[in-house]
């Protein structure tokens, strides 16, 4: 989900896409274990009193376990139903043994209230100490009310050094430049990057940054207080990583449609950290070509210096571009590739609002499939050298590929067959739309250089 507009528009089918009518919408809080009784709306520490259905993100100390869903008459009943659910249990358990191991014995106590800093907390507040100064980059296209809602949320993190440069890419009005200037005045910087693509605005965002680490949003989230401290304390861990990616869930489930993409999967890439590197691959046969298992550029940061040094992103990728997407999926790829370690980092969590109308939907979803194309297509350009890789793991792939696409058109999860259909149609033409991108990228550079008088 990028904030830039589409000037090339995915196919569009008359079928009709179900998506499980009729659908009641589901609030989204946010509740912490350690807080008994309290409930927040994504991206803020307000506190709210909701009632009825919810879908919760629980945390412990401030950590994420998981996404619950729950009922109550009253927000006692809600919280307790939220706060006892069964598949929280081991996580629970494993969260309590790592910070207390001799505690480990009396989970069954839930001792969460504790006040002393405990050892999940001690890598934030040590990054807090030695903060490395953080360039956030939002890219956006015509729609300052969700933008201004990102921006008030980045403003109330508590990280203690950073800057937010907003890339209003291709607008068709000054309504993001009128936002930013009488909304924020000198706590946001303002750029317009007036042709369309998201590799493009994210690279113009890229050369004002003045940070050490360069952070990345779109406009249509709400980002934790603590997302740049979780950032930070992961790229602390080991000088080898070069990227950090994070934990992506809905800030609304208040359409049909929103709800069967979270049910698809949605952003979410898990509640445990990991890594990954050339150096020590995991057991996937398909590493490192399935990029979108490490992360989504909705929730990505880089070391300044090693983004800088592979040149930025592709401009020849991401929504606006002929190939749809695929920026973020082909510079995972290149940290990699470039020997640097990947790292995903769950407490550094964004609140994203999925795409609401069925139209949308089917748009996103051969957008998926053509990201995907373009990403592979790009990556064997930019880095022929991992051909003979991507040959011996092909079969493999368009085997994951089908499975992925049967395993969506089971009856009654909002992913129709001809939604499955959309994305293989996405693949198949990714490679096309990465070809014209780079083509229209070279002609740019060109009547630039012309008027330049280059």
């Amino acid at each position: 989900m990028s904030a830039t507009g589409r000037l090339f528009p995915a196919p569009r089918s008359n079928a009709s896409v179900p998506v499980a009518p009729p659908y009641s919408p589901v609030r989204v809080v946010d509740i912490d274990l350690a807080e008994p009784g309290e409930f927040h709306p994504p991206g803020s520490r307000e506190q709210i009193r909701p009632e009825g259905r919810v879908l919760a993100l629980v945390r412990l100390h401030g950590h994420p376990l998981g996404m619950v869903s729950g009922t109550g008459t009253s927000p006692a009943e809600l919280w307790r139903s939220l706060a006892n659910a069964r598949e929280l249990t081991t996580a629970v358990a494993a969260h309590l043994a790592a910070d207390r191991p001799s505690t480990s014995s009396r989970v069954s106590s839930r001792p969460w209230h504790e006040t002393a800093v405990l050892p999940c907390q001690a890598a934030g507040l040590r990054v807090l100490d030695e903060a490395p100064y953080i360039s956030v980059i939002v890219a956006t296209h015509d729609r300052p009310q969700l933008l201004r809602q990102c921006l008030d949320s980045l403003l109330l993190m508590e990280y203690p050094w950073f800057e937010v440069i907003v890339v209003d890419n291709a607008p068709t009005d000054a309504s993001a430049e009128h936002l930013v200037q009488e909304a924020y005045g000198r706590r946001v910087r303002y750029v317009r990057e007036p042709v369309a693509g998201l590799a493009r605005a994210h690279n113009r965002g890229l050369a004002l940054a003045r940070g050490r680490i360069a952070a990345f949003t779109d406009d249509d989230t709400l980002v934790d207080p603590r997302w740049l401290t979780e950032l930070a304390a992961a790229f602390s861990l080991d000088r080898r990583i070069g990227c950090v990616t994070g934990l992506i869930v809905p800030a609304e489930l208040r359409t049909g449609a929103q709800a069967a993409l979270e049910r698809h999967g949605g952003f979410a890439k898990g509640y445990t950290p990991r890594t990954w590197s050339l150096q020590d691959p995991p057991a996937d046969p398909l590493f490192p070509f399935t990029a979108g298992r490490f992360g989504s550029g909705t929730n990505m940061a880089f070391r300044m210096d090693m983004l800088r040094a592979l040149g930025g992103f592709d401009p020849a990728t991401g929504t606006g571009t002929p190939a749809h997407g695929g920026d973020d999926l082909l510079t995972f790829f290149r940290v990699l590739v470039g020997g640097r370690t990947l790292a995903y980092q769950p407490g550094a969590i964004v609140w994203h609002r999925h795409r609401r109308t069925e139209d949308a939907l089917k748009a996103q979803a051969f957008g998926y499939g053509a990201g995907l194309g373009a990403y592979l297509t790009g990556a064997l350009a930019r880095e022929p050298q991992m051909l003979p890789a991507l040959l011996r793991r092909l079969p493999g792939g368009i085997r994951y590929a089908a499975a992925k696409a049967r395993g969506r058109t089971e009856p009654g999860d909002g992913w129709s067959r001809q939604l499955a259909l959309l994305e293989i149609r996405g693949l198949l033409y990714g490679p096309l739309g990465y070809l014209r991108g780079r083509w229209l990228s070279r002609a740019d550079r060109a009547d630039r250089a012309d008027r330049d008088g280059v």
